[in-house]
Formats: structure tokens, C-alpha cells, sequence
């Protein structure tokens, strides 16, 4: 699916810019392990069980399953068209600018079926151009196909900066995660 993110820049500027989302490929897995450091990077941190071939495996997986989805945002190689299929050029079809998994994880019995966002991600350097949104609500067209009556994320308390994008796209309640390593 093509987007064209729009959106005001940091600088209060209108910045535009042309971007596919799709579901990720294996080929693209290298790439998303990378990009899990835009998560590490402050005010987030990796954590202590943080390993890049467990790591991959995990995305295959994820790839792979029928209840998850592993979103990525691909900004257009140079001299090729928006909406161009990855692969169809022999070098890489363009650099991965944000990603996102989400996984249909839980039937409730309060609320119903449960997507769930795992990551949400964007290149720092692509942020407020309509990346996280098309990302987000590609995720929760997922969900809502697969039946989902509801999407959850979590967020540490310290990504004010994520905090208000999420305010932005209208969740509709807020709450507090509290988790344990094991």
C-alpha cells in the first residue's frame, strides 16, 4: 500500500515525503534488527536479554505466523517509483524509515479478541512526517480485519515524545503496565 506521509516538521515547516508500508520480507530482517536500536536510544534502553540472533529468529517468526504482523515503512530507493514492490530491483528496494509489530495475543473476557502493539518505531530522523501514524494505523487495519475489538501498547513513562503522538491518534484510555524479568 502506498502512503504520502505529510505533516509538520520540528521546525514548524510542512515536510513531505513519499513512503511504502508493507508487511516485512525475510530479506528485510537485518535491517529491522537494526532498527531496534531507535528503541534502545535514550530515553529507552536494551534490555538485559537483548541478543540479535535470538532477535531474528523471533522476527522470522513473527513474519511467519498467522496471529502477528511485522509492519515496515520503506522510503524509495533513488529513481524508483513509490509503490514499486520490494525486490523487483536487484540492489534493495529502499531503506527501512520505521517498522512495527503487532500480534493477536489475548481473548479477554471482559473485552474481546486483542491486538497488541509489541514495537512501534521510526527512524529519528524521519519522526513527524507521518511515518508512526501510517505505521499505526496500518496495525490497527490489521487488528480490526482479524476481528480484534481492541488495540493495546504499552509505553515507558519516560517517551513523553511518544506519549503525546499517541494522545495525537485518539487512544482512547491510558493506563499502567508493571512487569517482571524472569
Amino acid at each position: 500500500m502506498l502512503l504520502v506521509g505529510i505533516a509538520g516538521g520540528r521546525n514548524g515547516s510542512v515536510s513531505a515525503m513519499r513512503f511504502d508500508v508493507r508487511a516485512a520480507e525475510h530479506a528485510d530482517i537485518p535491517a529491522l534488527i537494526a532498527a531496534y536500536g531507535w528503541l534502545f536510544a535514550p530515553p529507552g534502553s536494551k534490555p538485559p536479554s537483548w541478543d540479535e540472533r535470538r532477535a531474528a529468529v523471533a522476527v522470522a517468526a513473527a513474519i511467519d505466523s498467522h496471529d502477528a504482523v511485522v509492519l515496515v515503512a520503506v522510503a524509495p530507493s533513488a529513481g524508483e517509483p513509490p509503490g514499486t514492490p520490494a525486490g523487483e530491483a536487484e540492489d534493495v528496494a529502499g531503506v527501512v524509515i520505521g517498522f512495527s509489530t503487532a500480534y493477536q495475543d489475548l481473548h479477554s473476557v471482559r473485552f474481546g479478541d486483542r491486538a497488541w502493539v509489541e514495537d512501534l518505531a521510526v527512524d529519528p530522523d524521519q519522526r513527524s512526517r507521518g511515518v508512526g501514524k501510517a505505521l499505526l494505523d496500518a496495525a490497527k487495519a490489521w487488528a480490526r480485519e482479524r476481528g480484534a475489538t481492541h488495540l493495546e501498547l504499552d509505553s515507558a513513562e519516560a517517551r513523553t515524545d511518544a506519549h503525546r503522538f499517541y494522545e495525537r491518534e485518539g487512544a482512547e484510555y491510558r493506563s499502567i503496565s508493571f512487569g517482571w524479568q524472569l
